[in-house]
């Protein structure tokens, strides 16, 4: 399934760094009854990721809570150590961005998102996108055409469109 705009959000499970360790987040508790943007991007510590895209959602993160969304997520194909590590780096821990590991791709898959790019040493990872959702129903979705771009999926882009 490719996701679309109407769509609702498939539940699956990621992963976070918690207190006592790796913890499993089911999507559905995030999303269901909530206002949540997520942002999907191909991998921690990465060029465009760490310079443009994370930044992005750092920046626009009063305007999205002024609109009343709940959660900003950021979701990579990652362990939840890189991504707890890599939200406390870039500053996207201290914004308030949630940072979520999906490292079965289970959610990347789910949602049609996987991608792959062998000769960058970049195995089924993620599509750069970012979505809003309300109640887990995809109400405004862009995807980047390539991974080294973040235009359509910036944080202001996506806030603009809510």
């Amino acid at each position: 399934m490719t996701l679309s705009t109407g769509d609702t959000l498939p539940d699956a499970t990621v992963l976070r760094l918690g207190a006592e360790g790796p913890e499993q987040v089911q999507m559905d508790t995030l999303t269901k009854g909530r206002k949540v943007a997520i942002f999907g991007l191909p991998g921690a510590y990465t060029g465009t990721c760490s310079t443009a895209h994370v930044p992005s959602f750092i920046r626009s993160m009063d305007g999205f809570k002024a609109k009343g969304v709940d959660e900003v997520i950021c979701v990579s194909v990652n362990d939840p150590f890189v991504m707890d590590a890599w939200g406390k780096d870039t500053g996207a821990t201290d914004a308030g961005i949630t940072m979520l590991g999906d490292a079965s791709t289970e959610f990347t898959k789910a949602i049609g998102m996987n991608w792959t790019a062998e000769a960058a040493g970049l195995i089924e990872r993620s599509l750069r996108y970012a979505l809003y959702a309300e109640d887990g129903v995809v109400k405004v979705l862009h995807v980047e055409e390539g991974p080294g771009v973040c235009e359509v999926s910036g944080g202001e882009a996506l806030l603009a469109a809510i």
